[in-house]
């Protein structure tokens, strides 16, 4: 059991070494702009559909209410 648990600790280690190294390549590219751009973007259209997703509930639970 334990040697399972220091394999996942060594493997989580190892994946956020990797995550950090391909972070660090590409802020320091050429493409960092673009890179910034895209995940701006991502962002601002992942917040707008969440919004828009918690805004049509808060209205379906409203007239749920109202009708009830």
């Amino acid at each position: 059991m334990k040697d399972n648990n220091n394999s996942k600790i060594l493997l989580a280690a190892l994946a956020g070494a990797a995550i950090g190294v391909a972070i660090g390549y590409f802020l320091n590219s050429d493409k960092k702009d673009e890179i910034l751009n895209d995940f701006k973007e991502g962002a601002s259209k992942l917040k707008d559909d969440l919004t828009e997703k918690f805004d049509d509930l808060k209205n379906s639970a409203e007239e749920h209410f109202k009708n009830t």
